[in-house]
């Protein structure tokens, strides 16, 4: 039965690949383009009521597989345009031609500092939960078992903590880019705070997937500071509130919760964008990973990742650059192209004499 049913995917698959190449075929004029996709969806049951009720939360996914088929991303060709290299984003911007420039960050960025990612088998948090003994490796993230037993999340809490790692090389060019008066908006889906420990400022920053630096109490709704909790959390206590004693909840973005109002921010930002940084991210959780669309198809888009993702993987654009391998290395080569690297090693060694003190 199960191999009847994955050959009916498949060949449901193939139908909608067929269909959707009708429809570009034909073009918008006879009823393809986008609002032929659009008809499309619906006819699958994935309508545009459905995608814009899943626009503001955290748990869909949609594979990069699902999204080939479909050939979602920007509508047309680049005309035979010569592609970009590193080397000429690098000149890009020091020609000072990109001065607004968005980026978007992942688990890549942190995995260096000696935290590991969420999906990486075997070595990533999904999978090495076990010990914290619950139904299934999501459940942690999820309110409806955080309010039955919150206590496996605040033991994950204690290990992600701010204060526990320390920024790498990744997150120091980022800080550069802001101390240069080049960083628009920096778009994260990391909870660690690492960015915030390598000192760029909070109105600089969207986490996406929320933060350990406030709190919430899950009854009065009162906020706190996430620091006046810290003490609970490393002493394996399950935090209150001092008010009215309800268990107080980092504002991490649990599976099902609104995302941050700040999220919206994309709203504006990449329509302003001139060059869009992708950084360590699979661009497999939504609505985050559609914002790497979102820039005006003249906009550059620079891919420094493990793999190729996200449209880098299924419909590039001429001024697409990807820098495939270690995250760290390809931030490197970028530093050294762009003829940075003194004023790298200045910032790390600065920032590094900062956390040394606040360590003592």
């Amino acid at each position: 039965m199960e191999r009847g049913a994955r050959r009916g995917a498949v060949a449901a698959g193939g139908l909608l690949a067929a269909a959707w190449r009708s429809l570009r075929e034909r073009g918008p004029k006879d009823g393809g383009g986008p609002r032929g996709l659009a008809r499309l969806l619906s006819c699958c049951g994935m309508g545009c009521g459905a995608w814009s009720r899943i626009q503001g939360t955290r748990p869909f996914s949609l594979s990069a597989a699902t999204r080939a088929i479909l050939g979602l991303g920007r509508w047309g060709d680049d005309g035979g345009k010569k592609p970009l290299t590193l080397q000429d984003v690098a000149k890009l911007i020091r020609n000072k031609e990109c001065r607004r420039i968005v980026v978007m960050a992942g688990a890549g960025i942190s995995t260096p500092s000696g935290i590991p990612d969420f999906r990486s088998p075997g070595s990533g948090l999904y999978s090495n939960l076990e010990q914290y003994d619950i139904p299934y490796p999501e459940a942690i993230f999820e309110l409806t078992y955080f309010f039955v037993n919150p206590k496996p999340f605040f033991t994950l809490a204690k290990e992600l903590y701010p204060g526990n790692y320390r920024p790498n090389y990744a997150h120091y060019f980022l800080r550069l880019l802001h101390d240069k008066g080049l960083l628009l908006r920096l778009y994260t889906q990391n909870i660690d705070g690492l960015e915030r420990a390598a000192g760029i400022p909070p109105d600089r920053l969207v986490e996406a997937h929320g933060t350990f630096a406030t709190a919430t109490c899950t009854v009065c709704r009162r906020k706190f500071p996430g620091e006046d909790f810290r003490g609970d959390v490393m002493a394996d206590k399950v935090p209150h509130c001092r008010v009215c004693t309800g268990i107080v909840k980092p504002d991490i973005v649990f599976f099902g919760e609104e995302l941050p109002q700040r999220f919206f921010l994309h709203v504006t930002d990449f329509p302003m964008a001139d060059l869009l940084f992708v950084i360590g991210t699979s661009l497999e959780v939504e609505p985050f990973a559609s914002l790497a669309g979102a820039v005006r198809s003249s906009v550059p888009r620079v891919l420094i990742n493990r793999d190729l993702v996200g449209p880098f993987a299924w419909q590039q654009r001429y001024n697409d650059v990807a820098q495939l391998g270690d995250v760290v290395g390809g931030v490197e080569k970028l530093v050294e192209l762009l003829g940075w690297n003194e004023e790298m090693q200045a910032l790390i060694r600065k920032e590094k004499e900062k956390l040394d003190a606040k360590d003592k």
